[in-house]
């Protein structure tokens, strides 16, 4: 176009002076208003998207009723529309999986001993920084909603968020006490769709700004002791169970296991004694878990639609995920903590129409310490964070990368007040997991996750996968001595499970 130009010029410029000599200004001029124009498509096109960032609590990875070894009755119809239209990330894991650590993993893209967050009671240590303040820093409104669970009994508003909305430790599900901006506030009502309330009214006193914004929602649910919304109570009271194979108490399932897992399944998180006698009924324990999700398959669907009704869809990320997995059943346990799959995997989902295309399944293994990353990459922000995890955006926009980081370290850290597992560390990597204990536990672990997903066959000890074992061994030291993560924490505490009753 500006060849074609500069040529007509020169010929205008031949020609006697008459009117329609001023026709290289216009045309410079029009050019001018091309060239604006264009750039203000290319800031249009690169306009910050907004960001809704939900996690939910104990969410299965295959509790999503489009999964196919989801539960026959279960229904998660939002959920699935996440996944049809947008993209459902099937590999994604935590690198602890426990409530307070990976929230600290999420929100620092560090590994728990990195962050300093090892337990659920253990405060944020001074000086810890959280991604959404370089979210603000680039322009964004942030609000926090919901479970905070670092620091236990500490619900105080945080940095990096402009809105805030918490409560103290685990909460409960119906009528809960709110922290609304640093005033507690009594609220009668089920608590996840007291937060989706809260979530939406946000959303709308946004409306007419021009800064882009970024909602960080964080259910309580599906966190034990299970209790559906009352509309949910007894929708599956009559659904047929099943349960996983891992779950009879045979020789052929603890074979090669270490001795802790099978003298679990008769402590507070083992099946045959669950929470030390105060559950009997284990098919009951499984449906309230899948009815206690309902509402918040119910809060996802409301803020896709808030989204589609305000013309926000195009340019909104929606991103849904666990804080970790929870076992129902597994080699006769129940809870998470451990390295196994059903610990350690949970559901993501990411949804943007036009951004993201629909229908998409993402292999590539992702971890909740690459959530800040991703997020902080895509508001084209910078960070002084030290983040151990890496931007899987190119994945989202369908660019997929592969990476250097696909064996990733696992690491849950002894507690007192449940001292039935040991503390655990585990290389998981694309085929193989290795799992190694700390103290007088009596064996590792080694499980080939292609040709044995359920983790029933331990390698360790196989003549064929010794050498395995231990080149996996020596990797997994090898990163903790480089991440000078060799000390293992111990936290005072006055408490144990056994002493406290279900509901107090």
């Amino acid at each position: 176009m500006r060849t074609e130009d500069n040529n007509n010029q020169s010929n205008d410029y031949l020609r006697v002076p008459r009117a329609h000599e001023f026709r290289p200004t216009l045309r410079r001029l029009a050019a001018a208003g091309l060239v604006l124009g264009l750039l203000s498509l290319a800031g249009a096109a690169q306009a910050k998207k907004n960001v809704i960032f939900i996690l939910s609590d104990d969410h299965r990875y295959d509790f999503m009723s489009f999964i196919e070894a989801a539960p026959d009755f279960l229904s998660t119809p939002a959920l699935d529309r996440m996944a049809a239209e947008g993209m459902h990330l099937r590999n994604a894991f935590v690198t602890t999986s426990l409530c307070s650590p990976s929230r600290a993993s999420i929100l620092t893209g560090q590994y728990a001993h990195r962050h300093g967050v090892v337990d659920n009671s253990s405060p944020v240590p001074q000086g810890t920084r959280f991604f959404p303040r370089d979210l603000q820093k680039v322009g964004y409104r942030t609000a926090f909603i919901g479970k905070w669970h670092m620091g236990e009994e500490d619900d105080r508003p945080r940095p990096g968020f402009d809105h805030w909305v918490s409560f103290r430790g685990q909460g409960v599900y119906e009528n809960p006490t709110l922290n609304v901006n640093g005033r507690r506030v009594e609220r009668r009502g089920y608590v996840t769709d007291l937060l989706t309330d809260y979530a939406v009214e946000w959303l709308q006193s946004q409306r007419g700004s021009k800064a882009p914004f970024f909602l960080y929602l964080s259910h309580k649910a599906v966190h034990a002791e299970f209790i559906p919304a009352p509309r949910h109570l007894g929708r599956y009271g009559e659904a047929k169970t099943r349960f996983p194979a891992t779950m009879a108490n045979t020789e052929r399932n603890y074979r090669g296991k270490p001795k802790w897992v099978r003298e679990q399944r008769y402590s507070w998180h083992g099946v045959d004694y669950p929470y030390h006698g105060q559950l009997d009924d284990f098919d009951g324990f499984y449906r309230r878990y899948a009815e206690t999700l309902l509402a918040v398959d119910d809060s996802v669907a409301r803020l896709l639609a808030y989204l589609g009704q305000h013309d926000l869809a195009k340019d909104t990320l929606v991103m849904y995920m666990g804080d970790n997995g929870f076992l129902l059943g597994e080699h006769g346990l129940i809870d998470k903590r451990n390295a196994y799959e059903a610990s350690i995997r949970v559901p993501m989902l990411a949804w943007a129409p036009g951004f993201i295309r629909a229908g998409t399944v993402a292999d590539t293994l992702v971890r909740n310490i690459d959530v800040a990353p991703t997020l902080l990459a895509l508001a084209g922000a910078d960070t002084s964070i030290a983040t151990d995890g890496e931007s899987f955006l190119p994945l989202l926009r369908g660019r997929p990368r592969r990476s250097l980081q696909r064996e990733f370290l696992y690491e849950y850290y002894w507690e007192h007040a449940f001292p039935h597992t040991p503390t655990t560390f585990a290389l998981r990597g694309e085929r193989f997991k290795y799992i190694y204990y700390h103290g007088v536990w009596d064996r590792a672990e080694l499980y080939d996750l292609e040709a044995d997903p359920e983790e029933r066959h331990n390698l360790a000890e196989i003549p064929a996968f010794v050498g395995t074992a231990k080149t996996m061994h020596e990797r997994l030291f090898d990163r903790l001595e480089a991440d000078n993560a060799m000390q293992v924490p111990l936290r005072r505490s006055h408490w144990q499970a056994g002493e406290r009753l279900l509901g107090k």
